[in-house]
C-alpha cells in the first residue's frame, strides 16, 4: 500500500477523514474500479491538460468521458493532453496512470464535477496501481471545493 506523499500531506492538511482500498494491481482506473468492487460512478479520475497558461487537471467520474473542445472552448483556452513523461515529472511521487486527482496537492489548477461531492462515497487512485483512497462524498467535495473550480456540464 502506498499512498502519494504529497496527497497524503494535502489531505492531513484539510482534515478530512479516509482510508486505503488495496486491490490487486490495476492497468487503469475502470480496472482499479472492477477489482476494488467500486461503481465506476464512484471513482474520480484527473485528467491532466496543457493549456495557453500552463497545467491544469479535470476531475470526473471513472465512467464519464472529457471533452477537450467543449472545456477549451468553456474556459477560454487550447487544450491538450500531457504526455506520460510530462506526468512523471508533475507526479514524480506516483506511479505512471495511477494519478491522484487532486490537482490542487500538485499546485495545478483543477475544474472538477461537483456532483461527485454528492456521492455517499468517493474513491481515488493514492499514487500507485494497488491502492484508493476512500472518503465519504462530502469530505471529497470539502477536500476539491476550497481548491477546484467547477467544471462545466457540457465537457462530461
Amino acid at each position: 500500500m502506498s499512498i502519494a506523499n504529497r496527497l497524503q500531506s494535502f489531505i492531513v492538511d484539510k482534515q478530512v477523514a479516509w482510508n486505503p482500498v488495496i486491490h490487486q494491481p490495476s492497468s487503469c482506473c475502470m480496472d482499479a474500479a472492477h477489482l476494488a468492487h467500486v461503481p465506476p460512478d464512484r471513482l474520480a479520475k484527473g485528467v491532466v491538460l496543457k493549456g495557453n497558461d500552463g497545467y491544469l487537471m479535470a476531475v470526473i467520474p471513472a465512467n464519464h468521458h472529457l471533452d477537450l473542445e467543449d472545456l477549451g472552448e468553456a474556459i477560454g483556452d487550447d487544450l491538450a493532453l500531457v504526455s506520460e513523461g510530462k506526468l512523471g515529472e508533475l507526479f514524480a511521487d506516483c506511479k505512471p496512470g495511477a494519478i491522484p486527482p487532486v490537482g490542487a496537492a500538485y499546485g495545478i489548477k483543477t475544474y472538477w464535477d461537483e456532483e461527485l461531492g454528492t456521492r455517499a462515497e468517493v474513491y481515488f487512485e493514492a499514487g500507485d496501481h494497488q491502492t484508493l483512497v476512500h472518503m465519504s462524498g462530502a469530505d471529497f467535495g470539502k477536500l476539491m471545493r476550497k481548491s477546484a473550480t467547477r467544471l462545466p456540464e457540457s465537457c462530461h
